[in-house]
């Protein structure tokens, strides 16, 4: 009874934590977002004829983001199963967007307008078998596009 009651309380406490920090992290998101908006990120390997004159340099962002105890229980409940997965929908979908945002804020300070050849990585950290997922890593990276210091090149 006692290891029911032990399961119970940390479904209860992973649930109410994991909300509270995914919701102020989405919050968090949001907000950057909103701030980087001018700043074009585009799949596309060739720039556009606008930044040929441009320099340009690598950038990166990554970050690692571990699953709560409520939804590594959630996840093996639904494996049981089978279907979509959506507590680990949102943990990657939070970790591909901080990802860009690192990428995004680091081309910022180098005085990019651009961000071309977007690309997203993937990888799976301390994983555990018996545990589920446990932590992702997402690294994004492209080439900033950095307007010339002086315009009439």
């Amino acid at each position: 009874m006692e290891q029911l009651i032990f399961f119970l309380v940390l479904l209860a406490l992973g649930y109410i934590f994991g909300r509270r920090a995914e919701a102020r992290h989405y919050r968090s998101i949001h907000e950057r977002e909103e701030l980087l908006r001018q700043l074009v990120v585009l799949p596309n390997r060739v720039p556009p004829t606008e930044f040929r004159h441009h320099d340009s340099q690598l950038v990166s962002g990554s970050v690692v983001i571990s699953v709560d105890y409520f939804k590594t229980v959630v996840a093996g409940l639904r494996n049981l199963v089978g279907g979509r997965i959506g507590a680990y929908e949102s943990l990657l979908d939070r970790g591909r967007r901080e990802a860009i945002l690192r990428m995004q804020e680091e081309a910022q300070v180098l005085g990019a307008t651009a961000i071309m050849n977007l690309r997203v990585e993937t990888s799976r950290i301390g994983q555990n078998a018996r545990q589920g997922l446990g932590s992702v890593e997402m690294l994004a990276y492209g080439t900033a596009m950095i307007p010339p210091a002086d315009p009439r090149s």
